[in-house]
């Protein structure tokens, strides 16, 4: 009965999907297989694992089948081969395969099957035109029924031997189509055809968790299953946030961004806007919207403030009420530097307002520290669009003088649902959140971008913002004027990458945007700097030229 469940086979992505990879790894590789000492963790990570993309079968949530893909040097038959490459035919794209391993009940065909379309769809969309393996002389014959060739002498050691064996592109063609058959094999091509790779700022990717509490039936917003979830949801906020309270409104961060320029006219005092991109100039906006008084403190697009000529500025400025700025300037990808603001702003008794919508659940935020600060569901969270916050710590009450739907105090005054809600977006937030207590990416987020970066600049690449003030969810490329960012956003598009280039600011400026603000992959990013180098880089653009017959 159990090879009848219902099986899905995935890239793997989630940290307990890589916890049962390294389990069936040392069931696999120590118990059945002796190729490794045991242990009594009774776990085996693979000494690649940091490189290795992993093509996995889930039955229900149970990892049952693996297989890993890895592309670069050297491979770990280089180092039992040291000339290798004296075995192997011509190659421009090489990979290795290893690491098969299906749990015993599973050993029926499907998940094989399915793994070989897994890999069909990864090959095709990373062109590669020799794999490598280390067959187990145990399964020599299946192996060469499917088309791998020996090479070379038998590796490891007694007991745990293996038969290295490559095959061609051509060679892998011909068996995919018979293991597959032609209708898959054009399945997998139109799959990678119709590739979508999401590196937008919103909407961003979300996770099939997320989706499902979405889809769930709609609740009454005055019941009290779904107030129960309301006011979880704005507990696990507050302390994600470090924050005393927090309001949720149905809208956009720029409903969020109404409510605190709402909550800065009832200050009744001068302020000064923060403004070094297109969202700092936003708030400038907003401000004079609800007729503030207020002055602007602005650097050029894509440059850090000048904290010390802040720090003059405010001293200078007797009787000013708040600053108001942008954590995040998403136009450019600045980190604007928010406890040097909070510390500025406090030892002057100035109340801080921030716009942190690209920023929360980016990076680590203390808003203890802030009057007021707006977020939304649909960015760092990975949820759905269509809520927004608001955080504040110090008691609010609901003033006549403005709109209900913008007065933070009428909020809070009727337990934070005054108005209909969406039980929908709640749910998919709490289910966001729920998967980002668990495992914070932080981390891990700071480490894609940092090392995109990196490869960008070394390509010859603009990286607007410089390293030390760069945020990790905005990469903001400034094309040379030779390239068109619209056409070359076109391209990207049609290749099956979504970045941002259409606003009008980018558009002006002749710029394009990579965001890590969803569920995002190293592999398709590895794509897409793929392609941009290839497209983009100085040398490219050059030869380029050089064919038009342009004189360089």
């Amino acid at each position: 009965m159990t090879s009848r469940k219902p099986l899905t086979f995935k890239i793997a992505t989630e940290p307990d999907e890589f916890e049962q990879i390294h389990r069936l790894n040392y069931r696999t590789f120590v118990e059945e297989i002796p190729q490794h000492r045991p242990n009594e963790e009774g776990r085996l990570v693979d000494r690649f694992h940091d490189e290795n993309t992993y093509l996995i079968c889930l039955c229900e949530k149970r990892v049952v089948g693996m297989l890993a893909v890895r592309d670069r040097r050297p491979f770990s038959l280089d180092l039992k081969l040291p000339n290798l490459d004296d075995y192997l035919p011509p190659a421009k794209s090489m990979c290795e395969i290893r690491l098969l391993a299906v749990e015993p009940e599973f050993r029926t065909g499907r998940v094989f099957r399915g793994l070989a379309l897994e890999l069909a769809r990864y090959g095709l969309r990373k062109g590669y035109d020799l794999a490598l393996i280390s067959g187990t002389t145990r399964q020599i014959n299946l192996y060469r029924h499917l088309g791998f060739i020996p090479f070379g002498p038998l590796v490891g050691t007694s007991g745990a031997q293996f038969q290295p064996m490559y095959m061609t592109k051509q060679e892998f063609e011909k068996i995919t189509m018979q293991v597959l058959g032609p209708e898959e094999i054009f399945q997998a091509a139109e799959d990678f055809n119709g590739h979508v790779a999401n590196f937008l700022p919103g909407p961003v990717n979300i996770h099939p968790d997320v989706q499902a509490a979405f889809s769930r039936a709609p609740v009454s917003h005055r019941g009290e299953e779904f107030m129960r979830e309301f006011q979880g949801v704005k507990r696990q906020l507050c302390r994600l946030a470090n924050a005393q309270h927090v309001e949720i409104f149905v809208g956009s961060g720029t409903l969020a961004n109404d409510v605190v320029g709402a909550q800065l006219k009832l200050l009744n005092k001068p302020g000064l806007v923060l403004a070094n991109g297109e969202f700092g100039w936003r708030l400038a906006d907003a401000a004079s919207r609800f007729g503030l008084a207020f002055e602007v403190y602005e650097a050029p697009y894509g440059q850090p403030f000048d904290y010390e000529a802040l720090r003059a500025r405010l001293d200078r400025s007797h009787g000013l009420g708040w600053v108001w700025g942008v954590h995040c300037e998403t136009s450019t990808g600045i980190l604007n530097n928010l406890p040097l603001l909070a510390q500025l702003c406090n030892e002057r008794s100035i109340r801080l307002a921030m716009d942190c919508i690209s920023s929360f659940g980016i990076v680590p935020l203390d808003m203890s520290g802030l009057y007021l600060a707006s977020a939304v569901s649909g960015k760092g969270l990975s949820s759905l669009p269509g809520l927004s916050m608001v955080f504040y710590n110090h008691k609010v009450s609901p003033a006549t003088t403005l709109p209900r739907y913008l007065d933070l105090g009428y909020y809070a005054s009727k337990h934070g649902v005054p108005f209909t809600h969406s039980s929908n977006l709640i749910r998919a937030l709490k289910a966001a959140l729920d998967r980002f207590e668990a495992n914070p990416p932080f981390a891990q987020r700071a480490e894609i971008s940092a090392w995109a970066r990196a490869r960008l600049r070394d390509a010859g690449l603009e990286v607007l913002a410089p390293e030390q003030h760069a945020a990790p969810a905005v990469i903001t490329l400034v094309l040379p004027r030779t390239l068109s960012s619209y056409k070359v956003g076109r391209e990207l598009e049609e290749a099956g990458f979504l970045l941002s280039y259409m606003s009008e600011y980018l558009l002006e400026r002749n710029w394009i945007q990579i965001c890590f603000m969803g569920e995002c992959s190293r592999e398709s990013l590895d794509e897409l700097l793929t392609i941009i180098e290839q497209r983009c880089s100085p040398e490219m653009t050059r030869e380029t030229l050089v064919r038009a017959g342009q004189d360089f």
